[in-house]
């Protein structure tokens, strides 16, 4: 059955299929192990790994927009013709086939070598340094190599880790159904082979703008571009036994294990907030067989993203797989077994986790004298307020082209994004960081994913169902779409996606 199982999906392209096979403009077949996706944009047939280098989507179910096929996961996007993953949270290329038609049938048989990197660059620094060692931080690296950037990056960062996959952390890896070979989002040695000096344990004290050097713990360090991609840190309430041993955060690889260690000898576990990253924690601890309680002030979890239908569904769900909540209420004090809540009672607790937000970390910006607005600031370009410096992910503050508001989001993707598109403009691209923010939210077995970014909205239109997981919700205000929410409606979310970027520049 294994072996049966292991076999490659659709027909063997060497051997030829009907064009007549095509459904939606795409078929999936395979040239010996390899699955190919067959795609057809107007006269063109195009022959493409079936799979996203992300998360290994299947991108037949994806979406084709302009030449590139978008993933019905997680919304990373790949040219068709080069196999270039074109926009996070894909970074790695896809092979591209070489597509033959004759006697009225389709061959592929050989894969296409990609084309060497033949990018102009308007601007030439001899040294770029980035600040931080997250999402941000990590994909301008990786763009500023894959622009065929030849001068020096210096990466620093006060992680004691490598970048990881931060949302893994909160997710599969927390819940032990994933290993930990699966979250550095590249080898060890790839810094290295790429020329990229990353200094982790490495704390950044000041940024002198005039003289174009940082101070650090390790000396000073000059710079021609700066890239501040600080990100942020998980808040703890202020509250008596907040900073106990067993009391615990979720950012960092570092702070991940520490949870996994308490959960090897826990039975149960105080969860305080019903965020994202706290509810998603629940879910990964209940898989772990511990009792969970979520202690959150709200009267339902979600609901100021989400709404109150979305909202329900997401507490029913947690409450059918264990969870037990206890909303509006707060936790008034931690103890070495216990938590006092705000309403008088007390839940016994092994160990305790805050999933209570975070802030940006933005002293650094400050001290140095860039413009800071509950973030800082940088335009449609993210640069700051001071020449040759960008900032990028948790921190920036950036014109939004789809609200027409200043926003800062905290989302992975976003971050990824904003990354790559400062270290194209490090080099001169000038390029306006327009994409519509995206964030996936993993809970058991369903998947939410977002698109927009609504702070309010007068009208949620729900298409489907919320309680039979088949849904699409598009939070309007004053007659516009701001965001869309879907559970197990990627087609329908990526042709959203698409409809308020074309929005933007239309």
């Amino acid at each position: 059955m294994a072996e049966e199982q292991a076999q490659p999906s659709g027909p063997d392209l060497t051997q030829g299929v009907d064009p007549g096979a095509f459904k939606d403009g795409k078929l999936v077949g395979h040239v010996g192990d390899r699955e190919i996706l067959l795609v057809r944009e107007g006269s063109e047939i195009f022959a493409i790994d079936a799979h996203c280098s992300h998360y290994h989507g299947p991108l037949a179910d994806g979406l084709v927009v302009d030449g590139t096929v978008r993933c019905p996961w997680h919304h990373a996007c790949f040219d068709l013709c080069t196999g270039e993953a074109t926009r996070a949270p894909a970074f790695n290329a896809l092979d591209v086939w070489e597509v033959e038609q004759r006697d009225g049938r389709i061959f592929v048989r050989r894969q296409r070598e990609r084309p060497a990197s033949k990018i102009a660059k308007p601007d030439h620094p001899e040294k770029i340094v980035i600040v931080g060692g997250g999402a941000a931080g990590f994909a301008a690296a990786e763009m500023l190599r894959r622009q065929d950037y030849k001068g020096g990056i210096v990466m620093l960062s006060s992680d004691d880790a490598a970048p990881v996959d931060r949302p893994n952390l909160s997710k599969d890896y927390l819940a032990g159904s994933a290993p930990e070979d699966w979250l550095p989002l590249r080898p060890d040695d790839f810094y290295q082979q790429a020329g990229i000096d990353l200094r982790l344990g490495t704390t950044v004290n000041a940024i002198d703008p005039d003289k174009r050097q940082l101070t650090t713990t390790g000396g000073t360090v000059g710079y021609d571009r700066l890239l501040l991609a600080t990100g942020a840190e998980p808040l703890r309430l202020p509250i008596p036994g907040a900073n106990l041993p067993h009391v615990h955060t979720l950012r960092t690889l570092k702070d991940c294990r520490a949870i996994i260690e308490a959960a090897k000898s826990a039975s149960r576990v105080v969860v305080i907030g019903a965020s994202f990253i706290g509810l998603e924690v629940a879910a990964s601890l209940r898989a772990r067989d511990i009792e969970v309680h979520v202690v959150a002030p709200e009267s339902r979890p979600m609901e100021r993203i989400l709404g109150a239908e979305m909202g329900d569904f997401v507490r029913a769900l947690h409450e059918e797989h264990g969870v037990i909540f206890h909303l509006e209420d707060t936790v008034a004090a931690i103890g070495e077994q216990k938590v006092t809540l705000g309403s008088g009672g007390t839940l016994d607790a092994d160990f305790v986790v805050f999933g209570v937000g975070v802030k940006p970390r933005l002293e650094l910006a400050e001290k140095a004298g860039l413009k800071i607005d509950r973030g800082v600031l940088v335009n449609e370009f993210l640069e700051t307020s001071a020449p040759g410096i960008y900032a990028a992910g948790d921190i920036a503050r950036w014109p939004d082209s789809h609200s027409g508001d200043n926003i800062r989001v905290e989302h992975w993707v976003v971050a990824e994004r904003q990354g790559q598109v400062a270290a194209r403009n490090m080099l001169g691209h000038r390029e306006k960081f327009d994409a519509v923010p995206f964030f996936w939210s993993q809970h058991y077995d369903v998947p939410i994913n977002y698109i927009g970014h609504a702070l309010k909205w007068d009208q949620i239109e729900v298409e489907g169902s919320v309680a039979d997981r088949d849904c699409l919700l598009r939070y309007r205000h004053k007659g516009r779409v701001l965001a869309v929410s879907s559970i197990y409606r990627d087609i329908d979310h990526l042709k959203a996606e698409v409809a308020m970027e074309r929005a933007v520049t239309s």
